[in-house]
């Protein structure tokens, strides 16, 4: 047992972390002088928000610090099997593999048409929004890393209807609409207001993908609870910011623009987060050569708009600590104001040695 300093999701809070049934667990507590101090500081695993699980071999985040991934867009039947069977803390068996037919991830890290989709029983807890659901012909039902299944194409409410009973049923968290006008036809307004009130009469909310001239401003005023990418296609006014802040987060996905792309986002960023806007750290992760795991380039784009110290924590957003399920991360140092994801590693029972 040691002492040890921890974030509760919200806040730094005192206690003890000490061994359970065999498993590391945080309390607490107001630790006696007595009791040696853990040399470092505990958080639940991060979030990503944003990833493609059928896109990157999953097998290395049983290592990583992600305590929790958001998949944003896959055959649901896959990826409802890949988070049933995970989530349930079974890993995938190996003689019965779950494949993704036919998957390339956009850009040079393409992988094959047989990826093996495995997770360690002790891996991130897997959330999904299943198939982007889309227009005819629109964005991503073209894309030839689009794994089979993973898009609905929707003509009207009717369609819209099914395709979120469909992914509710599932046991989709969110749903996924793509909205992309430089890539095809797009949802117009009351198709976009239906599926919001439709996911809504399931308890989902909606997340967008927003691309496009005014398109992450018509989406956010639909409705939406999301934008999948923080708002890159042009720079949005000051006033259009501030309106964002008070009704949708953004998915930060910094980190996958070139510049001057990058330059229009961060400072949409850095805008919107000053205006107290909720900005969640995702990646896309499968979205050309990403790492499976907490991504320092995305952090470092972050940082770069000013979501720093325990701004940056919220948007990774580390799960109550004392859960019974939590991966507990240990963070070098004493200070929560120094706090540095990208330093954090798991938390072993050799450190809870005295």
């Amino acid at each position: 047992m040691r002492a040890a300093t921890f974030f509760d999701g919200e806040e730094w809070r005192d206690g003890v972390v000490e061994i359970v049934d065999g498993r590391m667990r945080v309390r607490d507590a107001v630790p006696d002088d007595s009791l040696p101090r853990l040399d470092g500081l505990i958080t639940a695993g991060f979030t990503d928000h944003h990833v493609h699980l059928q896109l990157v071999d999953v097998a290395p985040l049983a290592r990583s610090v992600l305590g929790r991934v958001v998949d944003l867009g896959a055959n649901p039947t896959v990826v409802a099997r890949l988070a049933a069977r995970h989530n349930s803390g079974h890993a995938v068996d190996a003689g019965e593999p779950i494949r993704a037919a036919a998957v390339a991830t956009p850009g040079p890290s393409a992988v094959g048409p047989e990826v093996v989709l495995q997770v360690a029983d002790d891996g991130p807890t897997i959330e999904y929004a299943g198939a982007f659901l889309t227009a005819p012909g629109g964005y991503p039902s073209d894309r030839e890393w689009a794994p089979d299944g993973s898009v609905r194409e929707v003509i009207d409410a009717a369609q819209a209807a099914a395709a979120v009973d469909e992914m509710a049923d599932a046991g989709a968290h969110t749903i996924k609409v793509a909205s992309n006008t430089v890539a095809g036809p797009v949802f117009g307004d009351a198709l976009i207001r239906a599926i919001v009130d439709l996911a809504a009469a399931r308890g989902l909310p909606v997340v967008a993908h927003a691309e496009g001239p005014g398109e992450a401003q018509r989406l956010a005023g639909l409705g939406v609870a999301s934008l999948a990418h923080a708002p890159f296609t042009e720079r949005l006014d000051d006033a259009e910011v501030v309106r964002q802040a008070a009704s949708v987060a953004w998915i930060s996905t910094l980190a996958i623009h070139d510049r001057p792309t990058r330059d229009v986002v961060i400072d949409n960023v850095r805008r919107f987060h000053a205006a107290g806007g909720t900005v969640r750290y995702g990646t896309d992760m499968g979205n050309g050569p990403t790492p499976a795991g907490l991504n320092p380039a995305e952090i470092g784009a972050l940082r770069e708009a000013g979501v720093t110290g325990a701004a940056l924590l919220r948007a990774l957003a580390p799960g109550d600590a004392r859960a019974s399920d939590a991966r507990l991360l240990l963070l070098p140092g004493t200070a929560p104001a120094d706090a540095d994801p990208l330093a954090a590693r798991l938390l072993s029972p050799d450190d809870l040695k005295v």
